[in-house]
């Protein structure tokens, strides 16, 4: 099948601000990017030129064709960490739950954590998983094995095991899992943990660590890697503290890169006021907390933007704030808030914003995705990011409705998401405005 986009601007590491392009699709392959103007170069910051298809794509027939209309096209998002709640605890959110909402948001591969019950500690859970995915709607499902067995603390899980596995993961990583954390809490034993980077290693294997209390596993995990010589990846980074010992790491060589979550540029701790809606793990920090993870994120200590997508069932956040489990959704609003409180207020440029959501996530996982050129898998995103609307989690595909930013007014609307040229994601409200 061949799919033509026309009229979009790319936004991509190639170029250094948004490009008037259209791209053409065969196969699932993009096989052409067709430049509107002499120089790719060029800096657009007014609408492109309506230009006929034809004009574009000459005597090409299509058989889809979608105009893109002076949005952006992206490539597909890509987020390192999620909770998908399958197995064990589907009622909170599935795969196929997951995958449409992860679709809705823009995301094309997703990372889903292991605390599962089971966890995904064996090849089973894996084979699992992968087969539920392979039936979805085409988001592609990558898992993180847990570091020790049942998540215990004890025993190292198997990783060779999980790594020789036929997987998603396999296809587009070469590794059956592509990494192990212990989410959802630390390795207590430090001797349990050095073995597991150790192991992680020699097996090159990224190792995810939860760390809780935050500040405190940073520190000891960034001695344990400059040890070991593993790949390191800190989740839900949200301390000024955190921040500056990432940073100093960074400027040693430490082989560590780390992500923040939308929560914590977006809203502090006095914001709270007892709402189960906004209890996470790590919880919401004060406002210099939450400045120093914008500072991050403009100077790069802060590599990646992923959601920590946690959903739970309505009963279960209609708790009193002390009883609620911790968590909330994500897939279907962090490109919205992020182009809101970080683009449009100029602390990010488009494109470091994209960097942040595909290309050094892409880069993470040792994938050829998150950049759109010719040769490479037609996953993408077209956002419109004039597009303004009020967060309803009515609108949510996902399960959980347990979002921290309901009733605030966000930019950009997912309007296509693309995987291996099909599309997965139609926004069909669009046609009806």
């Amino acid at each position: 099948m061949n799919l033509f986009i026309g009229n979009g601007l790319i936004v991509d590491a190639e170029y250094s601000s948004p490009v008037p392009a259209g791209i053409v699709i065969a196969d699932g392959i993009i096989t052409e990017v067709i430049f509107n103007h002499e120089k790719k170069e060029q800096s657009i910051l007014t609408e492109p030129d309506k230009t006929d298809k034809r004009n574009i794509y000459g005597e090409r027939e299509a058989d889809i064709f979608i105009d893109a209309g002076g949005k952006w096209i992206v490539p597909g998002l890509i987020d390192l960490h999620v909770h998908l709640r399958d197995p064990g605890f589907e009622y909170k959110e599935d795969i196929y739950s997951g995958c449409a909402a992860a679709a809705r948001g823009g995301f094309t591969t997703v990372c889903c954590m292991p605390n599962t019950s089971p966890v995904i500690d064996s090849p089973e859970i894996v084979r699992m998983i992968d087969k539920k995915a392979r039936g979805g709607n085409g988001v592609q499902i990558l898992c993180i094995g847990a570091i020790t067995k049942k998540q215990e603390g004890n025993e190292l899980a198997d990783y060779e095991e999980m790594l020789s596995l036929q997987t998603i993961s396999a296809e587009m990583t070469g590794r059956g899992i592509c990494g192990i954390s212990e989410d959802g809490m630390s390795v207590k034993d430090e001797g349990v943990m050095l073995a597991a980077m150790r192991k992680a290693k020699e097996l090159g294997l990224t190792v995810y660590s939860h760390a809780e209390p935050e500040a405190a596993i940073v520190e000891r995990d960034i001695k344990l890697a400059e040890q070991t010589g593993c790949r390191l990846h800190f989740c839900h980074i949200s301390q000024k503290r955190s921040i500056e010992l990432i940073r100093e790491a960074k400027k040693n060589g430490s082989n560590v890169t780390a992500e923040t979550a939308p929560h914590y540029f977006t809203l502090d701790s006095s914001q709270v006021n007892g709402d189960p809606n906004k209890k996470m793990n790590p919880p919401l920090r004060n406002k210099e907390d939450v400045e120093a993870v914008i500072a991050g994120l403009k100077d790069g200590t802060l590599d990646v933007i992923s959601t920590d997508h946690a959903p739970h069932h309505e009963r279960e956040k209609s708790l009193s704030f002390a009883d609620a489990p911790n968590g909330v959704v994500g897939l279907e609003t962090s490109f919205q808030l992020g182009y809101t409180r970080l683009v449009k207020t100029g602390i990010l440029t488009p494109l470091a914003l994209i960097n942040k959501m595909s290309t050094k996530p892409a880069e993470i996982l040792g994938t050829e995705r998150g950049r759109i050129q010719v040769g490479q898998a037609a996953d993408l995103a077209i956002i419109d990011v004039e597009k303004q609307y009020v967060i309803s989690p009515s609108d949510f595909l996902s399960k959980g409705k347990n979002s921290p930013f309901i009733g605030m007014n966000v930019y950009g609307s997912i309007e296509y998401t693309i995987i291996g040229g099909k599309i997965v994601w139609k926004n069909t409200k669009s046609d009806q405005e």
